[in-house]
């Protein structure tokens, strides 16, 4: 896998240089890319991807330290691995290069073979990182992959407005009674597809799934202009998709879904809770409870979208909401407004 072909950028200011590394990365089966300089480098990176860059350090209007700085502080670059290979000597320079971070340090003339190994083993490492930054979005969105890969993972969170939603399938446990268990896994991955597409369209992060239930975060870990509209346009996006979901040529003879969701907004603690070893992207805070509260109280209310106060006054004249008066929740010592909102 290390000795695959790839896609390497060459920046180096003397042209010899380029061709007879050119020829020989290309006589490994490798794509080879020139640049004569440290931004033109950057600018091919800025436009296209490579597996890898090789890099001179004395180069005219920016060198090697100046690119490997840029790279540092570029989330979408700073991954990429570097060979540096320099005729500057001296502790001091590998030393300042690897502290800038690239993977290795190789003085001119630099001995093929050698090359050859150090290539093969950064790319190596690069296929284990893409392989790990690939797992984490499977198991977790892409603003909690990007949160991870910008501040790192620590126990704990920080305070934010945000607005959640809850959401579930009505009648759930007595349909899966009636279905055999591959039919209910299928039924339950279509609507996780088709809510998951009107959630992370609107800016949501769905972070957690439990059976047929679902909770998700707007405005967190990455903010967004206006959590609460984007929320509720999220809600009826996803009651139009089941909607059309349940007018399905292959649902005849079935029964249709139904969904409930229940919206509130506020200042929550957002953040990863659990252990070193198993975590998760969630919030806490009482608009949390609410949003549950809320998504149970639309059984009682047959109402499919019921929203709080503080999320109605965000809407503004915007959205049509039906008043359905002050409620008083489990767990709530105080009367909520609540109100109806169409799909």
């Amino acid at each position: 896998m290390a000795n695959a072909p790839a896609r390497l950028l060459v920046a180096d200011d003397n042209k010899v240089n380029r061709l007879l590394l050119q020829r020989s990365l290309q006589l490994q089966g490798h794509q080879v890319f020139l640049a004569e300089n440290g931004r033109v480098a950057l600018e091919m990176l800025a436009r296209e991807p490579f597996d890898l860059l090789l890099l001179d350090i004395a180069m005219p209007e920016m060198d090697g330290f100046q690119v490997l700085e840029h790279l540092a502080g570029d989330l979408r670059l700073r991954d990429l691995p570097v060979i540096v290979t320099s005729a500057v000597e001296g502790m001091d320079s590998v030393v300042r290069c690897i502290e800038c971070g690239a993977e290795d340090y190789l003085t001119k003339p630099v001995n093929p073979v050698l090359l050859k190994a150090r290539i093969g083993a950064s790319l190596e490492k690069k296929r284990l990182r893409d392989q790990q930054k690939e797992l984490v979005r499977r198991f977790a969105t892409r603003e909690v992959a990007e949160d991870l890969d910008a501040s790192g993972f620590a126990l704990g969170g920080h305070r934010v407005d945000a607005t959640v939603m809850f959401s579930d399938i009505r009648g759930f446990t007595a349909m899966s009674e009636q279905l055999p268990p591959e039919e209910t896994i299928e039924l339950l991955n279509t609507y996780y597809t088709l809510m998951f597409d009107a959630i992370t369209g609107q800016g949501g992060v769905v972070n957690q799934m439990i059976g047929d239930g679902l909770m998700a975060i707007f405005g967190a870990p990455l903010p967004l202009v206006d959590p609460c509209a984007s929320a509720v346009r999220a809600a009826q996006e996803m009651l139009e998709m089941v909607a059309l979901f349940n007018r399905e040529p292959d649902r005849a003879g079935k029964p249709p879904i139904a969904i409930g969701v229940g919206i509130a907004s506020g200042s929550v603690i957002a953040g990863y809770t659990g252990t070193e070893q198993r975590a998760t992207y969630t919030c806490v805070g009482d608009a949390v409870n609410l949003a549950a509260r809320l998504e149970a109280h639309t059984k009682v209310a047959s109402r499919s979208l019921l929203i709080d106060g503080a999320t109605r006054g965000a809407l503004g004249d915007a959205y049509v909401a039906e008043p359905l008066g002050a409620m008083v929740f489990k767990g709530k010592s105080t009367a909520v407004d609540v109100f109806a909102v169409g799909a």
